[in-house]
């Protein structure tokens, strides 16, 4: 049967729509079999687990058709129904939109669709030890991420696995297996602000946040302009400008007890991303401390550096540099009897007024 024009515009546009989503370069019509064929009773392959993709859109879907079948060489039509949730029949319209967009596909009996030899979407190419090293970095900041950031980075594993020639495979699977990078893991209230700060970010939004420090007992409310967002020592940090200190302030996500994107937008001062302050020298911190510690905890000590470190001097004594006694003093009660302060004064009283309250604590325990 002839095609109308209607079909014909609607295919011409769909072949259109497919090519720039794909960016596949023109290829011969495939050969004669293209098409939906004898899939119903096919033997099973081996599947790979099931990946929720209910409500995806169509152009999506035939692209991540193409991905499959390019990564499993051959595919069934009940295999590919499964996968992205539809019905068979909906895979055989997909097939052969598909190859009305000259996507050489063929119907294999027995075996389900595949891809003619040689076809592939360029333009990547990868040597295995950067597609390692990509497939390392996304299985690494995985977990550490919103919800839409981690769907992104497991789609992104599927299309690098896709495109990487059958001879790279186990090489790239290899290097993948031998090593591991562990990130940390986001909790579902840290991965909620990050998607909210993350907008508020790109539209340039002011943010109010109350927001808990270790030097006050209570929440501060202020109002923000957010830079960036930072994750290491396994905490996600906003870097923002804080109108309340007239400075650039980091602010852990998981001490925000509250926040909320306001309708006021900033300016964005390149200097402050550039040099990270507000382009101006900052005050130096106020105190210098003096610690010296113990030869068995020095080991320790220098793995778990305090941030206000600044050098290490002969005898196991290190210098740190701190705003007030309350920036160093937790930190050095973890080391215990192994750490002495040596100056200044003001630091030896916090310290030891606190190892007196935690001496009260237990006196009990001390006069049996």
């Amino acid at each position: 049967m002839r095609a109308g024009p209607g079909r014909r515009r609607r295919t011409g546009l769909l072949t259109r729509a497919v090519h720039e989503a794909f960016c596949v370069m023109p290829r011969p019509a495939p050969a004669t079999g293209a098409g939906h064929g004898s899939c119903p009773n096919d033997r099973r392959t081996n599947v790979r687990p099931r990946c929720i993709l209910a409500g995806m859109n169509r152009t999506d879907r035939l692209l991540a058709i193409v991905l499959e079948l390019q990564a499993r060489g051959s595919v069934r039509a009940e295999d590919l129904a499964r996968t992205f949730e539809v019905s068979k029949r909906t895979i055989y319209r997909d097939i052969t939109a598909l190859c009305e967009a000259r996507v050489p596909i063929v119907a294999l009996p027995g075996r389900g669709y595949r891809l003619m030899e040689g076809y592939f979407l360029p333009p990547l190419s990868f040597t295995p030890d950067e597609a390692a090293m990509l497939i390392l970095g996304a299985h690494a900041v995985r977990f550490a991420v919103d919800a839409a950031y981690r769907e992104a980075a497991r789609m992104a594993l599927r299309k690098l696995e896709a495109v990487l020639p059958p001879s790279s495979r186990a090489r790239v699977q290899e290097l993948y297996r031998s090593m591991r990078v562990f990130s940390g893991w986001a909790s579902p209230e840290v991965a909620d602000k990050l998607s909210v700060l993350r907008d508020a970010i790109l539209e340039r939004r002011v943010v109010r946040l109350r927001y808990h420090s270790p030097r006050y007992e209570a929440a501060l409310e202020r109002d923000v302009e957010p830079y960036f967002l930072q994750f290491y020592r396994n905490v996600w940090h906003l870097s923002a400008w804080c109108r309340l200190r007239r400075d650039m302030r980091e602010f852990r996500l998981d001490r925000i007890d509250h926040l909320r994107v306001l309708d006021e937008r900033f300016a964005r001062d390149e200097d402050r991303t550039q040099h990270g302050w507000s382009g101006q020298a900052r005050a130096a911190p106020r105190l210098t401390v003096r610690v010296r510690f113990r030869q068995r905890a020095l080991r320790w000590v220098r793995e778990e550096r305090h941030w206000g470190f600044r050098t290490e001097e002969p005898d196991g004594v290190m210098v740190f540099a701190v705003d007030e006694p309350a920036d160093i003093v937790p930190w050095l009660l973890r080391w215990g009897a192994a750490a002495e302060v040596l100056e200044p004064p003001e630091v030896r009283r916090a310290l030891a007024a606190e190892a007196q309250q935690i001496a009260n604590m237990y006196s009990s325990l001390l006069r049996r």
